[in-house]
């Protein structure tokens, strides 16, 4: 079985050393390089070819959030981004998951749950994760202005199944719980995410989570 490739970008030498002896003892998972700041992790994704990036929000010369946006948004990229945060409510993010990343770990994390996030993001069809991004995006989704109208419009093209799963996928289920919820087989769940995916341009369920909320489809509670 071919092995996770990660990139760390980090500007702190012991963050990225950190991480990356606790992700090598993991098995299936495999650190090809470490960037010290976003332009060089730009130019190492494009060097390397690694699977997932876990990104500091905040470094030198090229934040993270634009970094993120260079690496996800050219037709064809493949890389998953795994923002590193400090603070679970931290709204630098928030505008990295709207600029493509699939999800966000704190540098806190447990081992088990570094490699966790990391398979999971890697995956892209699993839940989102950690379980705190669900709760990251409703907290800061709000304080956005109304809904985008080409966003919206975008959500017309969908079939009523399709918005309902999406309503569900937002809501941080999994294709087995959507599936248990709507009393239909998984495989049927697993398509309708695959389609909703390619309708809307979107990279992965985090991205289509953000679409849910910046659309209006999904109204963060008590909102």
């Amino acid at each position: 079985m071919t092995p996770i490739r990660v990139l760390i970008a980090d500007d702190q030498v012991m963050v990225r050393q950190g991480f990356t002896v606790l992700l090598n003892a993991e098995p299936g998972i495999e650190v090809i390089g470490q960037a010290v700041d976003g332009l060089d992790a730009v130019a190492q994704v494009a060097e390397l070819a690694p699977d997932v990036v876990l990104m500091d929000v905040r470094m030198p010369r090229l934040g993270g959030i634009e970094a993120t946006r260079q690496l996800t948004e050219p037709s064809g990229a493949t890389v998953k981004v795994l923002v590193l945060t400090t603070f679970d409510l931290d709204e630098y993010v928030y505008e990295a998951l709207r600029a493509g990343a699939s999800g966000f770990l704190l540098k806190d994390a447990s081992a088990a749950e570094l490699a966790q996030a990391v398979r999971v993001v890697a995956a892209g069809d699993a839940l989102l994760a950690p379980n705190i991004t669900k709760r990251l995006i409703a907290e800061f989704s709000r304080v956005t202005s109304s809904p985008r109208t080409p966003l919206k419009d975008r959500v017309g093209d969908l079939t009523e199944r399709e918005t309902e799963v999406l309503g569900l996928i937002s809501q941080g289920l999994s294709n087995g719980e959507i599936a248990e919820r709507l009393v239909v087989a998984e495989q049927t769940v697993k398509s309708h995410v695959g389609r909703i995916l390619v309708k809307l341009g979107l990279r992965d369920r985090t991205q289509a989570a953000v679409f849910a909320y910046e659309t209006g489809l999904i109204r963060p509670a008590g909102y």
